[in-house]
């Protein structure tokens, strides 16, 4: 025996020699075994067949430092490997499925420890290493005698990533198919490092797209990650932060790990470094389940309950370990789980196991007492417990009974591998019954691995087993919220699922208890319409919002642009709208006093035209120079008239008619006058020379010179409309306010505003020419043929310009410069109109129909005795000798005699 055992340990010792040469390449640690202590961790089961699969679960938790194993795992543990065997015995069973050929297993426990499990895999590599006994002597001389091991053919595990890895690093060299039911780290998709590894279960990287997905949906930009130091956290986060970068859209505020050993006080330190960025509420976790309890309850005890936002992988998943007694601070969570089922078949058999029919577990006393808080014998694992077990306790019935979620997974794990077997032996040993030579004498790795590839066929829960290139199952996926109801029940609630496209009820989630609202964990708030984006260097979530201000629009997200001239922004500023156009309405204040003057003064001229025909033939009618005096009125209706050229909606006939009248009123008047007053100072200068009457003072003459005068205003047009044909624009920039809302096109004729001086300078000019003669005539007596009149006429309307001329151009700023400069313009015409009536025609109108005796011929006199008794009449004038009137009255009859 001592042989025996002496050729055991060497054999364990050069396996682990042979593997600490493979070891560097593959993983950084190195394993040391120590072969008194390897009997005491040997508990395993074996199971006999004509076929040997191994088996890796975490029977026992990691124990503490000094000890591989700790606690046992009921349902990670318990629950798993008797699914595994509860799958064996279903396969045996079965007729269809590897007929004539018994599965049996060897299983081990990894105590959930990548190092520990190592060295108890060593185990299923034991049977393909060659045994040299040449150095191995007993005691008494005879040759060693070796037990001949176990040959495995495949494993069934391991449950965590991090252990997986290790195992599949040392399984590989010697062609030992793998299959887990539970890692899901996205390392080991890697084909070229792990090609002997498949899973029944999505990878991480399904998973990350899962949740990245959910985020999404959900509107979150910004979220922190954490994960639990190892293989599954980091590969899980590294894949969710790989996808964050290809798709974009979503920032990691902060990626933090737990540390596999954490110290007093570490995960109080991760709650508050989570806070430095508030505004990223959703924590992504890819953590174990201790992990994910002791996060939760640092962040209730740092009174942080319903701030975060927890998204948990599937190793939170429905599980209600990590959040008894804190179910405030878990509300609201939303977990994933690889889609899954109850086995109903399982939950009787294992309902079914007691310790007299259940002895091939060798982990099941342990399990019994643990289960059921009870102590079997002296030999107990719990000397804590004065109650004693009786062996009649029943699962389910005298303790609590729920399935553990990776059953479904261990189960189509070990089917998948038989599947693998039974098409392996279709096609090497089709018609034989049972194993042929060439299964049974040994079982290529590499053959098997490509039929365990193509298996197709439906799980324990129905759903369809099938692996990818790299081993992978298909992503298929719950989502759970974890909700407290109205009657403060706490429950995982399905929201959706997951299967390569997300699926989720927004309806049915629930938040905080009794707010519908959605949570939001975003960086900056969304900008508003009109807003761009100004990112924040080196993190594309987080902005500041400018206004786009002026008359520029929001082109895109991060931009503005000027919109075109005639446009502006609409009120959203997420476009152009045309600027409205505007002209000056009739109904305007602007319009109504121009017009109402305009009207005024059009009746009194009108009254006055009609008053002059009516009485043509009498001597003040004839005194004041019948054929001028109606050139004059004319010239004073059309100043009238012009008010309602300058306010009619423009158009191509209103410009021009603009062009032609707006001058010609005033050229009009103004010829007129400063031919009467140019004939005045001609006589008076004549009669101081000779008796003689000068040239061209006859009324033909007279309305030669004033039509010669106009003609030049007219000629003056017409080069105007040869040279710039009158049409109609549109003004943008006469009322483009700062604010764009008040911005107006206005709707005007083309005519400038030096165009318009040019138009009115020719009038100016013969307003300011008479005025001279006005002032030169100013001598003459008695007011001679209108000379005073006319004078005073000249300088109010000189003072009405002279204040038209700063209020014209001194508004050209002003954004009411349209109407102030028409109405300014058109009042100052009508006011100049309304002064030549008024001081010129009024009086006369008043003596003809108020004083018709004063409207009497006198007798003729010779030109030299008008102009003689004129300069006497001046003189007595001063004395007061004879009335004004009758000497006026005189003279003017006697000039109009004389000229005619």
């Amino acid at each position: 025996t001592s042989c025996l055992c002496l050729s055991q340990t060497v054999i364990v010792l050069l396996v682990a020699t042979f593997y600490t040469w493979f070891l560097p390449v593959t993983s950084p640690q190195r394993i040391l075994i120590d072969p008194q202590a390897a009997p005491e961790y040997a508990h395993s089961i074996r199971l006999d067949g004509d076929i040997i699969l191994g088996g890796l679960f975490p029977v026992h938790s990691r124990g503490d430092r000094g000890t591989p194993c700790g606690e046992l795992k009921k349902e990670k543990g318990i629950h798993r490997l008797e699914a595994m065997m509860f799958a064996i015995d279903l396969i045996n069973k079965d007729p269809e499925l590897l007929p004539n050929i018994t599965l049996g297993a060897r299983i081990l426990d990894t105590c959930s420890r990548d190092t520990y499990a190592l060295e108890q895999s060593l185990t299923f590599v034991q049977a393909l290493i060659e045994r040299d006994g040449s150095d191995v002597r007993c005691a008494n001389g005879d040759p060693p005698i070796f037990t001949k091991p176990d040959k495995i053919v495949g494993v069934i595990g391991a449950a965590a990533s991090s252990v997986s890895i290790m195992v599949a690093n040392i399984l590989r060299l010697f062609k030992i198919p793998q299959i887990s039911y539970a890692s899901t780290a996205p390392e080991l998709s890697d084909n070229t490092r792990y090609d002997f590894f498949s899973r029944v279960v999505p990878p991480d990287s399904y998973q990350a797209q899962a949740m990245m997905d959910i985020v999404t949906a959900m509107e979150w930009n910004y979220v922190s990650t954490l994960a639990s130091e190892g293989n599954y956290g980091e590969s899980g986060v590294e894949a969710f932060i790989q996808i964050s970068r290809e798709t974009g859209g979503v920032c990691i505020a902060q990626s933090l790990k737990i540390p596999r050993e954490p110290r007093p006080g570490e995960f109080d330190k991760i709650i508050r470094r989570l806070l430095e960025t508030s505004n990223a509420r959703a924590i992504i976790m890819f953590a174990n389940e201790d992990d994910i309890r002791r996060v939760l309850d640092a962040a209730k005890r740092n009174n942080q309950t319903g701030h975060f936002l927890w998204v948990g992988s599937d190793s939170w998943g429905s599980k209600i370990s990590p959040v008894i007694g804190q179910e405030r601070v878990a509300e609201g969570a939303i977990t994933i789980l690889p889609k899954r089922a109850s086995v109903d078949a399982f939950d009787r058999y294992f309902r079914s196991r007691s310790l007299s029919n259940n002895r091939r577990n060798v982990w099941f006393a342990e399990f019994w007492e643990e289960n059921f808080n009870c102590k079997l014998g002296m030999h107990g694992k719990r000397p804590g417990s004065l109650k004693k077990c009786t062996g009649l306790e029943k699962v389910g019935r005298d303790s609590s009974y729920e399935q553990e979620g990776k059953v479904q997974f261990v189960m189509d794990a070990v089917y998948a591998m038989a599947h693998a077997l039974h098409r392996m032996h279709r096609e090497l040993c089709y018609g034989y019954a049972g194993l042929c030579p060439r299964m049974a004498n040994n079982i290529d790795g590499k053959e098997l691995l490509s039929h365990i590839r193509a298996v197709s066929f439906n799980g324990s829960a129905g759903t369809p087993v099938v692996f990818n290139e790299n081993g992978d199952a298909p992503g298929r996926y719950d989502i759970f919220q974890y909700q407290i109801t109205n009657k403060s029940i706490a429950e995982y609630r399905v929201i959706g699922s997951w299967t390569n496209k997300l699926h989720l009820k927004v309806e049915a989630m629930q938040w905080r208890t009794g707010d519908p609202s959605l949570p939001a964990s975003i960086c900056s708030i969304p900008c508003r319409a009109g807003e761009r984006k100004k990112v924040v260097k080196g993190v594309p979530c987080c902005w500041h919002c400018e206004r786009c201000e002026g008359y520029h629009f929001q082109a895109s997200e991060f931009t503005c642009e000027l919109c075109p001239y005639e446009m502006r922004p609409d009120i959203n500023r997420t476009g152009c709208v045309p600027i409205p156009i505007i002209k000056l309405e009739w109904h305007s204040p602007w319009a109504i006093i121009p017009v109402f003057i305009s009207m005024l003064g059009i009746i009194a001229t009108s009254f006055v035209i009609v008053t002059f025909v009516r009485y043509n033939d009498t001597p003040i009618v004839r005194a004041s120079g019948r054929e001028m005096s109606y050139v004059l009125l004319t010239g004073i209706f059309l100043c009238y008239a012009i008010t309602f050229l300058m306010i009619a909606t423009p158009d191509v006939g209103v410009c021009s008619f603009r062009r032609i009248f707006l001058g010609l009123g005033m050229c009009f008047s103004y010829a007129a006058l400063l031919t009467k007053t140019n004939r005045i100072h001609r006589i008076f200068e004549q009669g101081k020379k000779s008796v003689t009457a000068p040239r061209f003072i006859s009324p033909a003459s007279q309305l030669v010179i004033t039509f010669s005068l106009i003609s030049v205003q007219l000629l003056g047009v017409f080069v105007w409309f040869a040279v710039d044909p009158p049409h109609t624009v549109v003004d943008y920039g006469e009322q483009r306010t700062q604010d764009p809302l008040a911005a107006r096109g206005v709707l005007k004729c083309d005519i400038s505003d030096l165009s318009l001086i040019c138009s009115l300078g020719y009038s100016i000019l013969l307003m300011v020419t008479c005025t001279v003669y006005a002032i030169k005539t100013r001598g003459v007596p008695e007011t001679f043929n209108e000379a005073k009149p006319i004078g005073f006429t000249m300088y109010t309307t000189c003072i009405i310009w002279l204040a038209f001329i700063p209020i014209f151009f001194g508004t050209s700023q002003s954004a009411e410069r349209m109407y102030i400069q028409t109405t300014t313009l058109t009042i100052s015409l009508s006011l100049s109109a309304s002064v030549s009536l008024g001081m010129l025609y009024m009086p006369k109108v008043y003596i003809i129909l108020f004083h018709p005796e004063q409207n009497v011929p006198k007798r003729k006199r010779s030109f030299k005795a008008i102009v003689t008794a004129a300069t006497m009449s001046g003189k007595l004038s001063q004395k007061g000798d004879r009335p004004n009137g009758e000497v006026k009255t005189e003279l003017c009859e006697s000039m109009e005699t004389n000229s005619e």
